[in-house]
Formats: structure tokens, sequence, C-alpha cells
């Protein structure tokens, strides 16, 4: 009787122990990494900012996107120019995608998520337009707004699902993300959304807006750093990478994030989203 209980403890203490101790041992080494990244001081405040990074990072990658909404809320707070900000979350949001795009590589399906990325084209130099020419306020505040408002909307309704639509409805989905990821660094809100009202499973859903999040990110990140030096009020200069120091932030935080998504089930998996969304609009309108 003693042995099977015996083998029972040593498969759980196999299927624990190993994951804990590699994030304790990655929490204890990011903390010596931000004591040496404070030491350098890229940005005034870098401690804070990687943690910034770290909570955003974590809490986002459970439902797969709203890093830069999340992450914005705390960053805008602490970086003095709003487009070091959004440069430094460009960079990071890009490392985090990579990682979950990885991870979800089965599920990407490449001929569905095409419409959304011909929206997406067309709207990021919209995007970028209005962060780097403009202050985009009201179109933000509208946004937010929205968002925040259809994320409580679906909490407390039953889950809607559109079983056929136009694919132009794709297209225009891609094109508002493509204006939400150029002015705010935040393309996955509509995408994201547009997917949930489909009612796919979440493996689905994330194997869609994931690679177009990160996909978004990249060009927006090639168009920064092409047009930065371009004259504008919001003050251009070479593009900034120092968001590369906050990396590891990003894929820690991203990796304990994907760990929680895999335990979650569809109905759980679609209240993360939609407060995730609530979150995102709330950052917006802020």
């Amino acid at each position: 009787m003693k042995t099977p209980a015996r083998r029972s403890s040593t498969a759980f203490d196999t299927a624990f122990r190993f994951p804990f101790l590699f994030y304790a041992a990655s929490m204890v080494l990011l903390a010596v990494y931000a004591a040496f990244v404070w030491k350098l001081a890229p940005l005034p405040g870098s401690a804070w900012i990687m943690l910034a990074v770290f909570v955003a990072a974590l809490i986002s990658s459970i439902a797969g996107f709203a890093f830069s909404a999340i992450c914005g809320a705390m960053l805008f707070h602490l970086v003095d120019v709003p487009l070091q900000a959004v440069e430094i979350m460009m960079v990071c949001s890009i490392g985090g995608q990579a990682l979950m795009v990885w991870s979800l590589r089965r599920e990407v399906e490449w001929r569905a998520l095409l419409p959304f990325l011909i929206g997406g084209a067309a709207g990021l130099p919209f995007g970028l337009h209005m962060l780097l020419n403009v202050r985009p306020v009201l179109f933000l505040h509208a946004i937010g707004g929205l968002i925040v408002l259809y994320g409580l909307y679906m909490i407390f309704r039953r889950p809607m699902t559109v079983k056929r639509a136009h694919p132009g409805w794709d297209v225009l989905s891609g094109f508002l993300g493509g204006i939400t990821g150029g002015a705010a660094a935040f393309p996955g809100g509509p995408v994201t959304i547009w997917c949930g009202l489909k009612g796919w499973s979440k493996e689905r859903q994330r194997g869609l807006y994931q690679p177009f999040i990160l996909i978004l990110q990249i060009a927006g990140l090639v168009l920064m750093a092409l047009f930065a030096n371009a004259d504008g009020p919001n003050g251009h200069r070479s593009f900034d990478l120092s968001g590369v120091a906050y990396l590891p932030a990003m894929l820690l935080g991203a990796s304990c994030g994907m760990a929680c998504f895999k335990w979650l089930s569809d109905s759980q998996f679609s209240r993360a989203v939609n407060l995730m969304l609530i979150a995102s609009g709330l950052s917006l309108l802020l």
C-alpha cells in the first residue's frame, strides 16, 4: 500500500517542483538583472519599468493580448516622453508575441489570417500618422469606451456567436487593429473581439490574433524606425532600442502567463479575454 502512495507523491513532485524551481530561479535572476540594468540606467526608474513590463506580460499573456494597454497604463507615468514609452512597449511586445506564436504555431491558419493582415496593413499608416504628427486623444478615448462597454456587455450577457460573415468584416477588424496598433501599440483589440464573436476555441482564436499582433508590431516598429526623424509636434528623433534591455522581464512574464493559459477552459478563457478588453479600454481612457 505504501509503494503506490510513494509513486503518486513522486509523480506530483516531478510535475510541480521542477517548473516551480525553474520560475523561482528565473525570478531571482531577473531581480539580479534588474539591479544591473538599474546601475546602467538606460532610463530613469529602470527598475520600475522592468517591474511594469513583467507584470503586464504576466497578466496579458494569459489571454494573449493587451500587453501594451496594461503596460502603458503604468509606463506612461514612468517615462516622460510618450513616444519613448510606445517604443519600449513595441520592442518588448514583439519579444513576448514571438514566444507565444511559437508556442501556438500548430494552431496558426495563415489563409484565415490573410484578410486581417490586409486590413491591418491599410490601417497601420493612419495610426502611425496619428502618433507621430497629432495627439489622437479623442479617437483613443472613443475606442477605449467602446471596448469597455463591449467587455462589460459580454461578461453579463450570454456569449454571442456569428456563424457566417462576409470576409470584409475580417478586413475591417484588421483595419481598426492597424489604426490602434499604430496610434497606441495596441493592434489586438478589434481582431480579438471579432475572433471571440466567431465562437472559436481558445487555441484557434489565439492562433489567429497572436500572429496578427506580432506581424503588426514588427511592421509598426520598422515604419517608426524609418520615419521617426520626420518633423512633427511630438519631438521625434532616431528610434530608441533601449526597450531591448527589458526583454528578459517580458519573456519571463509571458512564459508564466502561457503556463496559466494551458489550464483554462474555453469559458474561462472567454472571461479572461473580456476582462483584458475592459482593462485595455480603461487604459486608453486614462
